[in-house]
């Protein structure tokens, strides 16, 4: 992909975040485009940020603009609704779905999202069962890709990191040794290391809906990170000869 237009979801969540910072960094980029309730605290002559609100489809429509790939990194906590599951659901779930189907009369070509380790639609457990709803409900739309991310526990610096989060990754490094064989893609992993593997698949030639787990996602960042040197590599030799 060169030039590309992508538009992010989630920009001010902590993979959303890392996402946009390597998105600007990306020479195949040249517009990186963030949704929101907020303005991000950053700036870059790439960067391309839009208030929205998410409940005015047109408003949503407009602000999304054209391009090629969505990245959705929107989520929210029981603690943030107040344990509210509605609105749980209409965050997670219908904000992701409706840039879907806005994005597909866009004409953007692929669609990336986050979802869990075991997400399934008939799960007890509120948070599987919407992660499932979501990932059904993004199938009905004809995208050339649709790339469903699904990370266990997400390490990485939280704006609001609060004690449970803290304990939980401490808990998970503690006993990483027991994550392995079937049990491996339980084990955490790096919001950095997701963002990495997101872009990276963003620009493969994959078609229909493709699910990654720890494992895979581990092998995209690394090669993602392989890629991307050998391009400044390139760069930094073309400006050494043009300079001679």
């Amino acid at each position: 992909m060169k030039d590309g237009i992508a538009v992010v979801l989630g920009a001010s969540g902590l993979t959303g975040g890392l996402l946009v910072r390597d998105l600007i960094n990306d020479p195949d980029f040249k517009i990186v485009r963030t949704l929101g309730r907020n303005h991000l605290e950053i700036s870059h002559p790439k960067l391309d940020q839009r208030i929205v609100n998410f409940n005015d489809k047109e408003d949503f429509k407009i602000k999304m603009g054209e391009g090629d790939v969505i990245f959705s990194c929107i989520g929210t906590t029981q603690k943030k609704v107040n344990g509210d599951k509605v609105m749980y659901e209409k965050i997670d779930h219908d904000i992701p779905v409706n840039a879907a189907a806005i994005g597909i009369r866009q004409q953007f070509k692929k669609f990336l999202i986050i979802s869990s380790v075991g997400a399934n639609e008939s799960s007890s457990n509120f948070y599987l069962q919407l992660k499932g709803k979501i990932e059904n409900s993004l199938k009905q739309f004809p995208y050339e890709s649709i790339s469903i991310f699904r990370p266990s526990l997400l390490n990485g610096v939280r704006k609001e990191s609060h004690f449970k989060d803290l304990l939980a990754q401490t808990l998970m490094d503690l006993f990483s040794f027991i994550f392995l064989g079937p049990l491996r893609k339980y084990h955490a992993i790096g919001a950095n290391t997701v963002a990495k593997a997101m872009i990276y698949e963003s620009k493969k030639n994959k078609k229909g809906i493709c699910y990654f787990d720890y494992e895979q996602i581990m092998d995209m960042a690394r090669e993602y990170k392989s890629e991307l040197e050998e391009i400044f590599q390139k760069i930094s030799s073309n400006q050494q000869q043009s300079s001679k």
